[in-house]
């Protein structure tokens, strides 16, 4: 099967298009063709993505852990779904990722695709939907009626979670850069600034919540906003390797979890919640994407459509077979 692999190393990765053999699914797991993948490029320098999880070196990992596609094949133990389902959810960091033709996932990960959104709309969803639903409201226990912050809310996590804090009743506060504030306005926060012209923490104070998707600077002068009781959770990739303690208790990595992936999915049927897809591109243009040559917009999350791809190479397979009949 074509995929993408990671090339180089965990000093200095990169991608490239490449051939694998086809997996398969194993007890509780389901083989899934592909139709679109989200895109994570820090995702290159995860620990996962160099190392199995005994620890011993890994090579030309397949990225991509979060993808919409049809189930193919069933694992024994697999009560629930079905051969030709419409899904999207992830994949186990450690795995193969989804970035193929196939791939496999845990049923456990999986939900069925909202039928009103298309397969890359869906793909856009499952780590930063999950991440967002995970930080608000499974480690910070947002409360509504609360105030909360979001950094970097026109991102993939972001445009989730000021959707996601709007709907739970909380008062939100966004940053986001000039070009992105009437964006994220419209998303639902009730207040927005704009990081790169003013210091937030001039601007708000007394949160009691504050979301950190961006880490660095910003994670620092967060904690100076929060109330006396107030609670800091952070996914920045920077974080996880940080000595300071607050920093550490406040820094957390998604899990699957097909259960709420699948209160999500309800949300973005009724129209309650939507997707922000920033691009979308086809497999061949996938390494553009991870090297950061492809220009994106800024707004939620570049996805990769393999299945657009497929069809061009069925046509392309047979107008050369008519050919050769023809002959």
């Amino acid at each position: 099967m074509r995929c993408l692999e990671v090339t180089g190393s965990e000093a200095s990765p990169g991608v490239r298009l490449g051939t694998a053999p086809e997996p398969e699914a194993g007890a509780r797991q389901a083989l899934i063709e592909v139709l679109a993948a989200g895109v994570i490029p820090t995702e290159l320098r995860w620990y996962p993505t160099w190392h199995a999880k005994a620890g011993e070196p890994r090579r030309n990992a397949i990225p991509g852990h979060e993808f919409s596609g049809v189930i193919t094949a069933l694992g024994s133990d697999t009560n629930g779904l079905k051969i030709g389902d419409e899904v999207f959810g992830m994949n186990d960091w450690y795995a193969d990722g989804a970035m193929a033709d196939c791939c496999v996932a845990p049923v456990s990960a999986l939900a069925l695709k909202p039928t009103r959104l298309t397969a890359a709309e869906a793909a856009s969803v499952p780590i930063s939907a999950l991440t967002a639903w995970q930080a608000l409201f499974d480690h910070a226990h947002l409360r509504a009626g609360e105030r909360v912050l979001i950094h970097g809310a026109a991102g993939g996590v972001g445009t989730f979670a000021v959707q996601l804090a709007k709907l739970h009743g909380a008062y939100v506060i966004a940053t986001a850069s000039s070009r992105n504030l009437d964006f994220v306005s419209k998303l639902g926060a009730h207040e927005v600034i704009d990081y790169r012209t003013n210091r937030f923490e001039e601007k708000v104070n007394a949160v009691d919540v504050v979301l950190d998707t961006v880490g660095g600077d910003t994670l620092d002068r967060s904690w100076g906003v929060l109330s006396p009781q107030g609670r800091l959770v952070t996914v920045a990739s920077s974080a996880e390797n940080s000595s300071d303690a607050r920093v550490k208790n406040a820094f957390f990595i998604v899990e699957p979890d097909g259960t709420q992936l699948s209160r999500i999915a309800a949300l973005l049927q009724d129209g309650s919640l939507a997707p922000v897809v920033d691009s979308v591109v086809p497999l061949s243009q996938a390494p553009d994407v991870y090297s950061g040559k492809l220009k994106r917009q800024g707004r939620g999350k570049i996805v990769v459509s393999v299945t657009s791809e497929k069809a061009q190479l069925r046509d392309a397979e047979s107008k050369t077979a008519r050919s050769y009949g023809a002959g």
